[in-house]
């Protein structure tokens, strides 16, 4: 019951997150470069917690980026009015069905969930290439498509920012057609730092982690090195 319980949770996020097997881009990003996800939490209320939501993680939490919580009210606060609230989205989940067809899943752990634990970036690598793969297509009822996610529910929200892309059905490839408001290099960045936010919500505290890890492993030789003269001390006189 357990396992069927655990499996029934990341149903949503399996679905967003299926697409076959595709070359996938290196994520550049960092979750220790605090700027960057200060550049992603900002994309992300702006342009995805209008649907998605990021019902695992509170306002409060983006403190830890670095920012006050003054500068997280006026900024960033959009669908709750207490700096404890959660990142809920605003939109009903029935009128979302009713819109694209599904519920879109919550995107608190989506980069965990398209990980796995040989490849752990996986899923940051995913998110990557997914939102710079959308292109054009009017057979769709949003008009947009995805390379990697063929005949995807979700519009491309970040057009604006990108420009239309086209699918070169010759070279199979996408072209820019229409530039957007930022450059492809611009653009790009500015996907990497959301797809860091992403990775980020999904274990706030990995940096303190890792650190942590460093510092265990560090006392563990420590305390290695003290048991070994402890124990030629104890023997020297018997051998």
């Amino acid at each position: 019951m357990k396992k069927f319980l655990i499996a029934l949770l990341f149903t949503p996020l399996l679905a967003l997150a299926s697409g076959g097997s595709v070359h996938l881009d290196k994520w550049p990003g960092s979750v220790s470069d605090k700027a960057s996800l200060q550049s992603g939490a900002k994309l992300f209320v702006n342009y995805c917690l209008n649907c998605h939501g990021a019902s695992y993680m509170r306002y409060k939490n983006l403190t830890d980026l670095g920012l006050t919580e003054d500068q997280v009210r006026d900024n960033l606060m959009f669908t709750s009015d207490k700096i404890g609230g959660l990142m809920a989205v605003a939109a009903r989940s029935d009128e979302q069905k009713l819109w694209f067809g599904a519920t879109p899943p919550d995107l608190t752990i989506i980069a965990r969930a398209r990980g796995d634990a040989g490849a752990p970036k996986a899923g940051a690598d995913w998110l990557y290439t997914y939102l710079r793969s959308f292109y054009q297509d009017d057979k769709r009822p949003t008009g947009w498509n995805n390379v990697i996610f063929e005949n995807v529910g979700m519009p491309h929200v970040l057009w604006q920012l990108q420009g239309i892309q086209v699918l070169n059905h010759e070279t199979h490839k996408l072209e820019l057609a229409v530039p957007g408001q930022l450059s492809p290099a611009e653009y790009d960045k500015a996907v990497s730092d959301l797809v860091g936010f992403m990775v980020w919500m999904g274990e706030p505290q990995q940096e303190f982690r890792k650190t942590l890890g460093v510092g265990v492993l560090a006392f563990l030789l420590l305390l290695f090195v003290v048991a070994y003269a402890l124990k030629k001390e104890y023997w020297k006189d018997i051998h």
